[in-house]
């Protein structure tokens, strides 16, 4: 990109993007109940859990550690980390409620006041600084009492739980929250529904069958999301959010082509054509009857859905994708959570995921080009070890140079001509990480001096990365 000629829009959102069950700790304080976070291990574990169906949802404290459970206290912290926050020039700072905090069990009537006054004191602190606060009502924290006792999304109960949540949220926060977002990468479920709907399929016969009609009840509750946020707070923006990772064919076999098509279709742009048209896609009709799908929908579903159509679609990119229709076990890229081939033309972080700026590029121009909304990066970031030298500094050059390179890739479809809002790195602070529950996958422009083990002192240090990416939001991306 050549920054004389390109611009980012004036008001761009520069800012940082974390989730609550991986940075507030205090799992077991305010009243706040037990949610799937908090009973999932940490270690190289829980991505077997996440992707198996025999998970009992227990704390087991003798085999495993819960590092969520204490994260990185910012539930006591928040202030110290805001005002870092604003040092670097955030305009923007993304976080999650956690809705235990708000209904301990999710089926409650009234909602805990506690848990509502923290959140609170969160978004003065932010608005004390100017930095708006983006919020994400669902992210991958559903309440253990709707898994155990509902099935999780499985059961259309929950669509009016969700609806309560989502009315005393948007109720309470109208005058300090503008932008919105309902279910964090909502399309995952495709891969791991554990996380966002609270089951894992019983066998592989079930699997579509119950994602499906999960995502169904979702879609009803973001769309009822939606519409009560343009009642209740009609200057507001609420968007859906989907995790992005364009499929390219291996080769120009026709075959494959068509494959890596239909991958993408399914992957990328269900969920968002039916957040963004209020419609289910005509592709997806063959795929329900070849997988012999048939959903419960129910008069005026779909009525909901055509009219809770969201204003804007926020992303998470980590990754492409490149895929074959046959394909060795040898030829899988090892890492890559959304599957695939190696690609040979990538190199890959140090837990596997292969690193393509230009995929982000082409994605923006994709979903620009089907839709016509304007969109907002609100996850993208560099997972790797970081080290402390003897000086206390933390040379993090890989962690800019991942950054400096989408950030470009940005810049370019800003010139392709997306209406693209903002962009928030993925744990702009060190965090718990959702994959594999290490502290040592790290993210942030800001170290926190905490283990795997659990050990550690929770002390925060500049990296870096932090006056690097204070210098892009100074400059409105112009200085990289």
């Amino acid at each position: 990109m050549n920054n004389e000629q390109t611009k980012f829009p004036e008001g761009f959102l520069w800012g940082g993007a974390t989730a609550a069950n991986q940075i507030e700790g205090g799992f077991d304080e305010g009243n706040k109940g037990l949610n799937i976070a908090d009973v999932l291990p940490g270690g190289k574990e829980r991505l077997n859990i996440l992707m198996s169906s025999g998970f009992n949802f227990e704390i087991d404290r003798e085999n495993y550690r819960y590092p969520n459970h204490e994260a990185i206290d910012f539930y006591h912290r928040y202030k110290e980390d805001i005002a870092l926050f604003a040092e670097m020039g955030f305009k923007v700072f993304r976080l999650s409620i956690a809705w235990t905090r708000i209904f301990p069990n999710g089926d409650e009537q009234e909602p805990n006041e506690e848990g509502l006054a923290f959140y609170d004191r969160v978004f003065d602190e932010l608005i004390s600084y100017e930095i708006e606060p983006v919020v994400t009502i669902s992210h991958y924290e559903m309440p253990l009492h709707l898994v155990k006792e509902y099935g999780g999304w499985r059961s259309r109960q929950v669509i009016s739980f969700f609806e309560n949540y989502t009315n005393v949220i948007l109720k309470r926060y109208k005058d300090k929250v503008k932008y919105w977002m309902t279910f964090n990468e909502i399309n995952g479920a495709l891969k791991m529904p554990i996380m966002s709907m609270g089951f894992s399929p019983q066998n592989e016969d079930d699997r579509y069958q119950e994602t499906f009609q999960a995502f169904h009840y979702q879609f009803i509750a973001s769309s009822l999301a939606v519409k009560a946020c343009k009642d209740i707070i009609p200057d507001a923006k609420i968007g859906c959010m989907i995790l992005f990772a364009p499929v390219y064919s291996y080769d120009s076999n026709p075959e494959n082509v068509i494959y890596a098509l239909k991958e993408e279709e399914l992957f990328n742009f269900f969920c968002a054509d039916v957040h963004v048209r209020g419609e289910y896609p005509a592709f997806i009709k063959r795929f329900f009857k070849e997988k012999k799908i048939k959903l419960d929908i129910q008069d005026g579903d779909l009525d909901i859905i055509k009219e809770g159509t969201v204003d804007y679609i926020g992303l998470s990119y980590y990754m492409s994708r490149t895929d074959k229709k046959e394909k060795t076990q040898e030829e899988k890229a090892q890492g890559n959570i959304v599957g695939g081939v190696k690609n040979p033309f990538l190199k890959a972080s140090d837990w596997g995921w292969e690193i393509d700026p230009v995929g982000l590029r082409i994605s923006l121009n994709k979903l620009y080009s089907r839709y016509q909304l304007p969109l907002f990066v609100v996850e993208n970031g560099l997972g790797a070890y970081d080290k402390i030298e003897e000086d206390g500094s933390i040379n993090d050059d890989y962690r800019i140079d991942y950054l400096r390179e989408h950030v470009q890739a940005m810049g370019e479809a800003v010139e392709d001509g997306v209406e693209l809002m903002g962009y928030t790195s993925w744990g702009c602070i060190d965090l718990v990480s959702m994959s594999t529950g290490e502290m040592s996958k790290r993210y942030g422009f800001i170290y926190v001096d905490k283990n795997d083990d659990g050990s550690g002192t929770l002390e925060r240090k500049k990296k870096n990365s932090f006056h690097w990416y204070k210098k892009v939001i100074e400059s409105n991306g112009e200085v990289l």
